[in-house]
């Protein structure tokens, strides 16, 4: 299995997923809120790439049953239901319904692999699982790292870092280039203690300043769950048990 990080979506463009099996993380937020979301029922979220086609796409569904979220520069958007922040995504108000979601960073990247045969969402949240899955699937595989204003994110490129060094326990023959290399030795130097990392990174300190932290801390929780959200013709749901596929391992464990 050869492993690729791109530690911007900028890098490429929508063309060079055709085909292949990508992982997309936003460890703040959008990823662990979509993870977060998913874990408290939702029903599906259809992640966008403006907040104009957000509003389009809510206005085509079900009133009541469908919530319109998201940020820009880590607030709520006026006219939304909700903004980015896990602790507003609980069972009483999002179970059964959909989710339209617009972020500035995550759902673009979700939304540009879009041509890939296989698109996965990762967090700290559902890492383990997200690694077994990619065992399971056996492909080489393109991690996105969504970053922060198309430049490299730490949080992102330490949970990178982190799920090849799972890869990596799990499987042989793991392949690595410059990039995912360079992501290991992150996560290795900083990933010891993530919610002090995300604290200090970037984006961390941005969150901070307009009173999210009390996501950070949330978002620095690990494999709370063996929810694994894929996003398939539009719409990000979480993988079937039947979708899974078949090892000779899996099989005789049923």
């Amino acid at each position: 299995m050869k492993v690729n990080v791109i530690v911007s979506p900028a890098v490429v463009e929508e063309l060079y997923f055709s085909g292949k099996t990508t992982v997309v993380i936003d460890v703040l937020r959008a990823t662990s809120t979509i993870v977060y979301a998913l874990m408290n029922g939702a029903k599906e979220i259809i992640p966008v790439g403006s907040v104009e086609f957000a509003m389009k796409a809510s206005s085509t569904m079900f009133g009541g049953q469908t919530l319109l979220a998201g940020e820009r520069n880590t607030k709520m958007i006026d006219g939304f239901n909700m903004g980015n922040s896990p602790a507003e995504f609980t069972q009483e108000k999002i179970s059964g319904k959909g989710i339209v979601l617009f972020t500035t960073n995550g759902t673009r990247a979700i939304v540009k692999s879009k041509y890939s045969a296989n698109v996965i969402i990762a967090s700290f949240l559902n890492i383990n699982a997200v690694a077994e899955y990619l065992v399971q699937l056996n492909e080489n595989v393109e991690i996105v790292c969504s970053g922060r204003n198309n430049q490299l994110g730490m949080d992102d490129t330490v949970c990178a870092g982190k799920l090849i060094q799972l890869l990596a326990e799990k499987t042989e023959n793991l392949e690595l280039n410059d990039s995912s290399l360079a992501a290991v030795v992150l996560a290795k130097s900083q990933g010891k203690n993530l919610k002090k990392m995300m604290q200090g990174s970037d984006h961390g300190k941005i969150l901070i300043e307009n009173g999210f932290q009390d996501d950070i801390a949330f978002c620095a929780k690990t494999n709370i769950t063996d929810i694994v959200p894929v996003f398939v013709n539009g719409v990000i749901k979480p993988l079937k048990k039947d979708e899974v596929p078949q090892t000779e391992e899996n099989v005789e464990q049923n």
